[in-house]
This record gives structure tokens, C-alpha cells and sequence, in this order.
């Protein structure tokens, strides 16, 4: 039974394992490849899969499109125009910190370029998210859609979270999206309209990647519409002592995730995607 599963039955929280625990140990030495755009990621999305992921031995390679360092949004740091919603809408004291840590990590320092990272020798890839207007680049970015197909085809761990699907579902094996006849979830609709209702008389459309919302989108790459699952309704931010409130969806070695909440669930499901493989 999954560990995890366990906890929930007998009535404890469910919580990442800790560094040194013997069932991740064959994730030890594993690369995972985070790719960035120059600007506008989710610094939680980002650095918090980075730090629970590093502390347990795993090796992260960021790659951005020229190799320069990548920033994140700055708003999700300091919460700048979001007025009394700053609270809810940014990261959180956690993900700030480990955005800190991050920017001292001489892997995100010194990045690859996205070209490179197809000969850097990873076991997965992780697909961040970020709405802000600077993420376009890295949504509608083909060098990142390729990074997808190659892991697809070489058969490797593919994570993805919140508009981080898009790049996903927009990535294409033949005539058809890296996702088609796979189950995955991505930013919920809802989550996407409500936060830019609650926010447009201060920041306009800064909510609004594209007229389109994620969810939309992705359900019309998939085979099925039925395929995309929604969850539970997404509340709460997940912690490493307590993944239940984090939703993830696993198809084989596709991992997905809706939302900056979910960050620490998520990286739980590829430390142990991460530790099952066998070479």
C-alpha cells in the first residue's frame, strides 16, 4: 500500500519523507531538469520542489533559454498591488525562503540553455508554473515543448504544475498533444477567474495568461475532456509535515499538479517516482 495512503487510514497526516529515509534512497544521485523562462516563474513552483528535492539527494539542473539566470515574478514575493489579498495570493514565508535559499544555488546561478539539457543526462523534468505576462515566452517556448517530447519518448519522469501543464499539452509527438490519452490536472478554472475577479481593479488582466483558461485548454488536448480531474477544492497550502490539504495526479511517469499549493505534494510524488526507478 503507498505509504502515503497508510498515514491517511490510520488518521495521521500524510508527509514527505525524511532525508535519509530508506524508501528514497534509490533517488538519491538523480537528476531532475527544472527549465525556466528568463522571468515570471512561480517562485514557489519552483523552489520549493528545489528544496525538498535537494535535501533528499537529488541533483537539480535549471536550464533557461539563453543560459542567463532567470528571475521570478516579483509580485508573488512581495504581493506589490494586491492589496489586502497580498496574504493569500503570494507565496507564502516558506516558498519565500526557499526562494532565497534557491537564489544562492549555483545550479540556478548558472543555468543551461534549454538545447542543452537533452544531453545533461536527467531522469525527469519538471514543468513550473507562473501567470504573470513574462511566462508567455516560456509557455509558447518550442525549445521547452521539445525538452517534453524527448522525456516522453526516452521514457522519463515528466511533473508539471499549474500553467506548467500548458507547456505539456502543447508539446506535440506526431499530430497529436504529449498528453493525449493521459489523465492529468492543471490550474483549475476556477482558481483562475476568481483570483483575476477578486484582483482586475488593481492589476487588470495580470491573472489572465490567455483569454483561455489552462483548464479549458488542456481538456481540449486531451483524448477525453473526462480525462482532466479536477480534485478536491484546492484551500489550503500543502507543508512537508502535512502533504493532504496538495492534490497530484499520477499516470505512470506523468506527475501533474494545479497549483502553488500543491508544490510540496508534488514533489513528494517525483521523489518517489524518482526512487522506483530501477536504472
Amino acid at each position: 500500500m503507498n505509504p502515503l495512503r497508510a498515514l491517511a487510514r490510520l488518521g495521521r497526516r500524510p508527509a514527505l519523507p525524511a532525508p535519509g529515509d530508506p524508501s528514497i534512497a534509490r533517488a538519491v544521485g538523480r537528476v531532475v531538469a527544472i527549465p525556466i523562462g528568463h522571468r515570471d516563474f512561480d517562485p514557489t513552483e519552483v523552489a520549493i520542489p528545489w528544496q525538498v528535492l535537494r535535501a533528499r539527494g537529488v541533483r537539480c539542473v535549471f536550464a533557461t533559454p539563453d543560459g542567463a539566470p532567470g528571475r521570478c515574478d516579483p509580485r508573488m514575493l512581495d504581493g506589490e498591488g494586491l492589496g489586502p489579498l497580498a496574504g493569500l495570493l503570494r507565496a507564502d514565508a516558506r516558498a519565500r525562503s526557499a526562494y532565497a535559499a534557491l537564489e544562492a544555488d549555483p545550479a540556478f546561478a548558472r543555468p543551461l540553455a534549454h538545447e542543452a539539457v537533452v544531453d545533461a543526462g536527467y531522469d525527469a523534468i519538471l514543468l513550473p508554473g507562473g501567470h504573470a505576462p513574462g511566462m508567455r515566452a516560456y509557455l509558447e517556448s518550442r525549445a521547452v515543448q521539445s525538452l517534453v517530447v524527448d522525456a516522453f519518448t526516452r521514457g522519463r519522469i515528466v511533473a508539471a504544475i499549474c500553467h506548467g501543464v500548458l507547456v505539456a499539452a502543447r508539446a506535440r509527438i506526431g499530430d497529436r498533444s504529449a498528453l493525449h490519452g493521459k489523465r492529468t490536472t492543471a490550474l483549475l478554472r476556477r482558481q483562475e477567474l476568481l483570483a483575476w475577479r477578486l484582483t482586475r481593479r488593481r492589476v487588470g488582466d495580470y491573472y489572465r495568461t490567455y483569454p483561455t483558461p489552462v483548464e479549458d485548454e488542456v481538456r481540449a488536448a486531451l483524448a477525453d475532456p473526462g480525462d482532466f480531474v479536477r480534485g478536491p477544492t484546492p484551500i489550503a497550502r500543502d507543508r512537508e509535515e502535512d502533504l493532504s490539504p496538495g492534490f497530484v495526479v499520477i499516470d505512470g511517469r506523468y506527475l501533474s499538479a494545479r497549483w502553488p499549493g500543491d508544490a510540496h505534494r508534488l514533489a513528494g510524488a517525483l521523489l518517489g517516482a524518482l526512487a522506483s526507478e530501477t536504472a
